[in-house]
């Protein structure tokens, strides 16, 4: 199959990624634009995965403030070079980032963030809620994971939907800059204000 400027043009509109790798990842699957986006998807992780070790120095703080002064959102992240963090991808990332903060109020960037004592309550609830179904443990331990990995969803920076795409995480937005930049990217830190609270 012939691949044409239009398909590599439509490639590069869903997925951001360099003209080059549109053409040749629509080339590998033979046309077929849905594999292409899946491939091109795959090397950004790998991409992402193998600069995991590089040193993040460089990078941005954003300051955002929301609903008419009532929300504030300081958050720093990191890249490896100067060039990258002045790229208008990487600052629109980074207003992304702390738009996404004041929005949501995550409890943290990743899991791991999330204070222990925190997941253990929200995960005796859910043992209760589940118990109250009369379902047999084992059903009750899905559930409860099925909960629990649900509160991570809304609650972890890193897993939140995006939202100005609800169809991609933050990570996969994380991932999508990577790829594109090839360079490490680290969401350091944030804090979040908000008034009277």
């Amino acid at each position: 199959m012939e691949i044409t400027a239009a398909m590599v043009r439509e490639l590069r509109e869903k997925t951001n990624a360099g003209m080059m790798d549109c053409k040749k990842a629509l080339q590998e699957t033979g046309g077929d634009m849905e594999k292409a986006v899946d491939l091109l998807r795959k090397k950004g992780l790998a991409t992402a995965m193998k600069r995991a070790g590089k040193e993040a120095s460089e990078g941005a703080v954003q300051a955002y403030i929301h609903a008419g002064g009532k929300i504030g959102v300081l958050v720093e992240v990191n890249c490896e070079t100067d060039f990258a963090a002045r790229s208008e991808d990487f600052q629109t990332f980074v207003k992304d980032v702390a738009m996404q903060i004041a929005a949501t109020n995550p409890l943290g960037i990743t899991r791991e963030d999330v204070p222990q004592d925190v997941v253990e309550r929200e995960r005796a609830i859910f043992v209760e809620q589940a118990k109250e179904s009369g379902k047999p443990d084992h059903i009750v331990e899905k559930m409860v994971e099925g909960r629990l990995r649900k509160f991570y969803e809304e609650n972890v920076l890193m897993e939140q939907a995006f939202v100005k795409d609800p169809d991609k995480t933050i990570e996969d937005y994380l991932n999508e800059l990577v790829a594109k930049t090839g360079e490490r990217i680290v969401i350091r830190r944030f804090v979040r204000y908000q008034l009277g609270a």
